[in-house]
């Protein structure tokens, strides 16, 4: 039998791994294979090359896209920065400590909380609500502009409470609103500015009915600064007639639909064939009807939206200056403008990349962006000789995404399929070979020879080709198969130089905590949160929990197709009992709310992370346990409670003596997350009774105890 070889030019290393890959890798001659010799991709100098912490921070880009409120620091852990630039070194929070506490037991001191979590840093969020605010006075003042700013929260990004309620205290100094874009989204910004700041807008955007008018002119008689912004042309005239049978004056804005169009993705909203927003003639007649109402004075905002994640202050100013013409334009036809609302469009930078020519990112900072809106509108009104309004903008996105991560554990990882040399038998691949896929063996051995690895490749997918055939055919066997993929894969790695990436199973759902992967391609920044201290050995894409093909990411920031990831090993001495934390940063807006439950897989744990001056630097002020397997199936009309009687009623028909011990079983499934548990998280153990695993031994007992309660017990009397 031929020797059969072929030539590795170099071993190409993991997606951005070439910085800092030490000596040479590459192997200088041909590696011949056989039954005996093994192709290595690297020397062992350069697999235990020294890494460290800064190697890790430039591989997942962490200060491209994480500055000023993500780092890694000395322990190789993701650490969060609260106070941004100005924050010390001894307020860092070391994001693996948060997670410890809030997953480690209750019998060890830990919140006992199940994955996936959200964590949520309010400290972050008003250091980018001020931060903001900076970024216009300072453009404010250093212009001349004679006026101010005072921007809105578009509740839409993410309407968690105690988000929303953060906002409003977190801005109270300096009138920061809210925007509401339906009724329910207009009751609860009611509520939680009736804790705020008495000049601060409430902005009534979306499509309304007579009932969404009147809610918003209610809230105008419980003295909030509610402005109502008509986005039809049909709007103005139930404004009017409720405004009469109500007996309260509004304060009317009117949504312009700029020809300026924003060319990206998230521009799909803007320009003249944009979904909101009134047309120059639409202005006009509704200019003309409030004044035959005798209430054009009541027209005092005018709002536009260019669309979100604007690339560029240049298109950004073209837009604002559109709008700033047409505002004066009001002026002139006699509104009594007040506000202009320049509406979303602030970007943040999802890849580092500072770029204005992608949706991930955005080519300007929070400075940049305030002096470009600043000076649009400043000179169109001071040409126009007309006083200069209130900037008001509805930056969401920029506001709440920085604040929240979202960490989940890799449950397990698919184990190389590549086998070595020796491991494939060659007497066994030529067993029942048809003569021409042994022509094809021996074209493929002289090719490898002859060190023609584009030949070589050419004949190996050939002979696979042919024996997948004879597989199906009949005429060769299952083991004559799996030799010949395990030559086809291991001659493809090889030649290709790296191997191809691994499956890593992941405790998530992304159709419930990552929907805009799915649905629009959005990409984010994810990032082992510890073990940074080691070098990634792997390089990985993540399936989800859930039965759809669509369950996985495989795209990654800086157009990679694989993540580097590090092994799984329990005793790594890197992880916590043998865990492996994956974070997704950059997720606090849109995902919590657009999340849906696919297979049933609700959403994920939430706690709140202040930092305190405290040993650890933090304290966990609110956790909330995620959706149970019995709040999601109530979410789709099925009634947990009945479903646990009858299943109860079942066992004690067909499962007499162990009767009590699967209903107890059956509860806690009732109330358990839908996720998996990794075997030393949860308390099963190999103690069997009957075929069925229990707890443990003392878990065990006290179900056994508290399962001969009385036969009118309830369902939920089992608390996980």
């Amino acid at each position: 039998m031929p020797v059969l070889a072929c030539r590795v030019d170099a071993a190409v290393a993991p997606p951005g791994y070439a910085t800092f890959t030490a000596g040479d890798s590459s192997l200088a001659a041909a590696v011949p294979f056989s039954s005996s010799t093994t192709a290595t991709a690297a020397s062992d100098d350069s697999i235990s090359a020294k890494w460290s912490p800064a190697h890790s921070a430039a591989l997942y880009r962490v200060d491209s896209w994480g500055a000023p409120y993500f780092a890694v620091n000395d322990s190789g852990n993701i650490a969060i920065r609260p106070y941004g630039s100005i924050t010390l070194a001894h307020q860092e929070i070391d994001l693996l400590k948060v997670v410890k506490k809030v997953s480690d037991l209750k019998s060890v001191g830990g919140l006992g909380l199940q994955f996936p979590l959200i964590v949520r840093f309010p400290d972050v969020l008003k250091t980018r609500l001020e931060s903001l605010q900076s970024a216009f006075e300072f453009a404010i003042q250093s212009q001349g502009y004679e006026s101010h700013y005072q921007g809105v929260y578009p509740v839409k990004c993410n309407q968690d409470r105690f988000v929303v309620e953060d906002i409003v205290k977190f801005g109270s100094p300096f009138r920061f609103g809210l925007e509401a874009g339906s009724k329910p989204e207009l009751l609860l910004a009611m509520n939680c500015l009736c804790k705020g700041n008495p000049e601060a807008l409430l902005v009534c955007n979306g499509f309304k009915d007579a009932e969404y008018i009147s809610l918003a002119l209610l809230a105008r008689k419980l003295a909030l600064n509610t402005v109502i912004v008509l986005e039809q042309e049909e709007e103005v005239k139930l404004v009017i007639d409720l405004t009469k049978k109500l007996s309260v004056r509004p304060v009317i804005g009117l949504r312009a639909k700029l020809r300026t169009k924003h060319s990206g993705h998230f521009g799909s909203t803007s320009g003249e064939k944009g979904k909101f927003g009134l047309t120059t003639n639409q202005i006009l007649r509704v200019v003309k009807e409030l004044h035959g109402s005798g209430m054009l004075d009541c027209l005092q905002l005018l709002h536009f939206h260019i669309g979100s994640q604007i690339p560029s202050t240049a298109l950004l100013q073209d837009g604002v200056g559109e709008a700033a013409q047409i505002y004066s334009e009001l002026v002139r036809l006699g509104a009594n403008m007040k506000v202009i609302d320049i509406g979303g469009g602030l970007g943040i930078d999802y890849d580092g990349s500072k770029s204005g020519n992608s949706d991930l990112s955005v080519s300007y900072g929070l400075e940049e962006y305030a002096s470009a809106v600043v000076n649009a509108i400043r000179v169109v009104c001071d040409r126009k000789s007309i006083n200069h309004p209130i900037i008001c903008s509805e930056s969401g996105r920029a506001i709440v995404s920085h604040h929240s991560i979202l960490i989940f554990e890799a449950m397990g990882a698919a184990a190389p399929t590549t086998p070595t040399m020796d491991q494939i038998n060659i007497p066994t691949i030529m067993e029942g070979l048809s003569e021409d896929a042994r022509a094809d063996y021996w074209n493929l051995s002289d090719a490898a020879m002859r060190h023609d690895n584009e030949t070589c490749l050419f004949y190996a997918d050939q002979l696979k080709q042919r024996c997948v055939e004879q597989f199906k055919e009949g005429t060769l066997g299952i083991e004559q198969l799996g030799a010949i993929d395990g030559l086809f894969d291991l001659l493809t790695e090889m030649i290709g130089g790296s191997e191809p990436a691994r499956t890593y199973l992941v405790n998530l759902s992304i159709f419930t905590s990552i929907p805009d992967f799915w649905s629009i391609g959005q990409i984010f920044p994810m990032v082992p949160i510890h073990r940074l201290d080691e070098r990634p050995a792997v390089k990985g894409v993540l399936s989800d929990l859930t039965c759809d093909s669509d369950g996985k990411i495989d795209k990654f920031i800086g157009g990679e197709t694989s993540l580097p990831l590090h092994e799984l090993d329990g005793d790594s001495g890197g992880g916590v009992n043998g865990r492996y934390y994956l974070g997704m940063f950059l997720g606090g807006a849109y995902q919590e709310a657009l999340g849906g439950v696919h297979n049933l897989f609700g959403g994920p744990s939430v706690v709140t992370v202040l930092q305190s001056d405290g040993p650890q630097s933090f304290a966990v002020t609110r956790a909330m346990p995620g959706s149970s397997c019995g709040d999601v199936l109530r979410a789709m009309q099925h009634e947990p409670e009945l479903m646990y009687n009858t299943l109860k009623h079942r066992a004690e028909e067909f499962c007499l003596f162990d009767a009590a011990v699967l209903s107890s079983s059956l509860a806690h499934s009732f109330h358990n997350m839908p996720y998996l548990e990794l075997a030393s998280s949860c308390s099963l153990t190999a103690m069997n009774n009957s075929g069925f695993y229990y707890c443990k031994e003392e878990d065990y007992n006290a179900a056994l105890v508290e399962c001969g309660t009385s036969e009118d017990e309830q369902w939920s009397y089992c608390v996980a």
